[in-house]
């Protein structure tokens, strides 16, 4: 029996260490929050249940203001799909370079494809701790929480209403582009000054 197990162990452990190799460290240790914009991010993907199917939405959101930073939506959830929400967050916002960008420990944010993305963005990737908890991405999942309840169209939602018009109470009662706006004003200020 002992032989057994030591050719099962021989046979499955390189696979989980290769495994292991893909993961990010936690970077934020549930620290949602952010002194300045594209400093800190959470990105997530969710399902969406439609007539026809299902659609997926993946989605990069700043922790300093929750303005959404990179969006993309396909009827699959593979690693082209994040791939495709960080090419359209750095076109946005090219200053998201050195951001850490934290996701879940899913095959999609593990996936080589995701990592060379991360890699030629120069992103700092992060991701939950080992064990899988739900908290460690908790800012991701309330954001498609409320997104889900409220079943607006999901891109006009993200970039019209949530972005512009919905008070955060999280960022002190004002919408994110407010939040965003007052960042870069003190900025351009302090710039100005020095």
């Amino acid at each position: 029996m002992n032989e057994f197990l030591e050719d099962a162990a021989a046979f499955f452990l390189p696979a989980v260490r290769n495994r292991e190799r893909t993961k990010a460290d936690d970077l934020l240790k549930r620290n949602f929050t952010a002194d300045a914009s594209l400093k800190k991010c959470v990105t997530d993907i969710t399902e969406i249940k439609a007539k026809d199917g299902k659609l997926y939405v993946s989605a990069i959101f700043d922790c300093y203001d929750l303005m959404p930073n990179g969006l993309a939506m396909a009827d699959h959830m593979r690693a082209e799909l994040c791939c495709e929400t960080l090419k359209h967050a750095c076109l946005r916002y090219p200053e998201i370079r050195r951001a850490i960008v934290h996701s879940d420990r899913g095959s999609q944010y593990s996936s080589s494809a995701y990592r060379t993305a991360i890699q030629k963005y120069g992103i700092v990737q992060s991701m939950n701790s080992a064990g899988g908890r739900c908290h460690d991405n908790a800012r991701c999942k309330s954001i498609w929480a409320r997104m889900k309840e409220l079943k607006f169209i999901v891109w006009r939602y993200f970039m019209s209403y949530w972005s512009n018009r919905r008070i955060c109470s999280a960022i002190g009662g004002i919408p994110p582009a407010v939040k965003r706006q007052r960042f870069y004003a003190t900025v351009a200020v302090a710039r100005f000054a020095s």
